[in-house]
């Protein structure tokens, strides 16, 4: 480490890049002056780096708002983009069903994100496969074809090798691809029913999905079938299983709620925390696809989760 860093506790070993302000740059505050001599970083990184102790000025620990000028000497320990070790293999915690050298099933836990993005960069799913199986940093996206959300359980398939991906992918296109969840909602469904309704990006509430307000809707249909109905501390709440076409974002959790039966747990879509729900209770439970290996259909079921097994025994059923 430099001199420089000496007087100060970098969290670094690498040699910082020293900047002095030019002659010709007005005294402002360091962020600002810093953004105009490294244009290739954002501000709101480069006030990041400053936050965190990367910077200094004239080899003391730096401030965000700290007045700079001509002839300050500034010096950056430039980080990587969180984005840019997101593909980084990870020992992360999720049960492989079954594998073969063409695909994996994995029955992913509820709060295990699916794919690296905005405020998950680490300990995803994505992770965790390419710690197991490094090959799939020849995959893209390692090989996952389809996503379930961060609390939602259940299985999902991941593909070994480009050829298979392809294969699994066109079975999802062509709806041949056969998924099944379990949901415990709110309500008592009057029978079976389909909810064949647009899906996109609320235009008010921008976390959340809409049939309502969508923008740039999708096509998206889900099949729903009343399993059993029962009470929770004085609410109306059944046992549904539904099967998809499409695999729009939040399908199941926007469609069911749009029929006035949201999910327990769902406080997004105006589900409530009853018998010991603390997350949305969907669980994908079983999966059908056509081996790319060439052995045929095959299926696969996963339990329910421990959280909602214990959710559904709170629950008395009318059966």
């Amino acid at each position: 480490m430099s001199e420089l860093a000496a007087s100060a506790d970098i969290p670094s070993d690498d040699e910082p890049q020293v900047l002095r302000v030019p002659e010709t740059v007005q005294a402002d505050r360091l962020d600002k002056v810093l953004s105009g001599l490294l244009a290739e970083h954002s501000r709101s990184r480069l006030q990041g780096w400053i936050e965190a102790g990367y910077v200094q000025v004239n080899g003391a620990p730096a401030k965000v708002r700290q007045p700079v000028g001509p002839g300050d000497l500034i010096a950056v320990w430039e980080q990587p983009a969180p984005d840019a070790q997101a593909f980084e293999p990870e020992p992360v915690d999720f049960r492989v069903v079954a594998d073969s050298p063409a695909w994996i099933v994995v029955d992913k836990p509820a709060g295990l994100v699916t794919h690296p993005g905005a405020g998950n960069w680490r300990g995803t799913l994505l992770n965790g496969l390419l710690f197991r199986y490094p090959e799939l940093r020849g995959v893209a996206r390692a090989g996952i074809v389809h996503r379930l959300d961060k609390d939602t359980s259940g299985l999902l398939v991941v593909a070994r090798t480009e050829q298979a991906q392809t294969h699994l992918v066109r079975q999802l296109q062509a709806r041949t691809m056969g998924r099944e969840y379990l949901a415990l909602v709110h309500g008592w469904p009057a029978g079976p029913g389909t909810v064949d309704r647009p899906v996109g990006r609320d235009s008010r509430v921008p976390v959340r999905m809409s049939v309502e307000r969508p923008i740039a809707p999708k096509h998206a249909v889900t099949h729903y079938t009343p399993e059993a109905a029962g009470l929770a501390d004085g609410t109306r709440v059944a046992r549904i299983v539904c099967r998809l076409e499409t695999g729009r974002t939040h399908q199941i959790r926007v469609h069911m709620a749009s029929q006035g039966h949201p999910l327990l747990g769902d406080t997004l879509y105006g589900g409530k925390t009853v018998a010991g729900a603390a997350r949305q209770m969907l669980h994908a439970r079983a999966l059908k696809f056509d081996d790319p290996g060439g052995s045929g259909l095959l299926s696969f079921d996963a339990p329910l989760p421990a959280d909602m097994a214990t959710v559904c025994q709170a629950i008395a059923w009318n059966e």
